[in-house]
């Protein structure tokens, strides 16, 4: 099994790297591999809403800002944790802006996928911005997995969210929920049918 985690920081090894970092080394316990990917530092284009990627599975701008590199390593996944530093009481634009192009395209294929939204802040607008990650996987029929509080680090350098004991407690139950949750699946892959979904209905309220 192997879990994904993605670092929506401009930082490759700050402060939501370490509360990643924290994530994996507790996932190697059980065996479970896990890489991080970073999105950079290079701008990363909104959503043109152009439609260009349906029925190819990629976003025709996606080559060059890691939009569909991030895309595959979600399909290889499986189990997504994302990670963001906390901006104005939201998430990274730049990991938004991914995030919006990645769930645009495939984000159907990631159904029954367990997920996380992991933050990092140095002292307010952690829960806004926790939800507004969640709301991607709440969306796409994603199993989002939860801790012992909501899944965040405090902290103005990596040195001080370290010495948050009780962020980096919530990262390794979050960890611990995860691999749990991934033994659940496995054993029963064999055993419990998966939903059958109906057609979707798409209703708009405008007549």
């Amino acid at each position: 099994m192997k879990v994904l985690l993605i670092n929506g920081s401009p930082h490759e090894n700050g402060c939501t790297y370490t509360a990643l970092w924290e994530i994996s080394r507790q996932l190697l316990h059980h065996g479970i591999e896990s890489e991080i990917f970073w999105i950079g530092k290079k701008p990363i284009a909104g959503c043109t809403a152009c439609g260009a990627c349906k029925g190819k599975g990629r976003c025709v701008f996606g080559e060059n800002d890691g939009v569909n590199a991030c895309v595959e390593k979600m399909r290889q996944a499986d189990a997504i944790v994302v990670g963001s530093p906390v901006y104005y009481g939201g998430p990274n634009g730049s990991l938004l802006s991914l995030l919006d192009r990645v769930f645009y395209t495939a984000g159907r294929e990631f159904a029954l996928k367990p997920a996380a939204a992991v933050v990092s802040c140095r002292r307010g607008g952690a829960s806004a911005a926790f939800d507004r990650l969640n709301k991607y996987f709440t969306i796409s029929s994603m199993l989002v997995v939860g801790s012992q509080y909501w899944n965040s680090v405090h902290g103005n350098t990596p040195e001080e969210v370290r010495k948050d004991e009780e962020g980096m407690q919530v990262m390794r139950t979050l960890a611990e929920n995860l691999a749990w949750l991934l033994g659940c699946l496995q054993a029963g892959a064999d055993t419990v049918e998966k939903p059958v979904y109906e057609p979707r209905i798409a209703t708009n309220f405008i007549r």
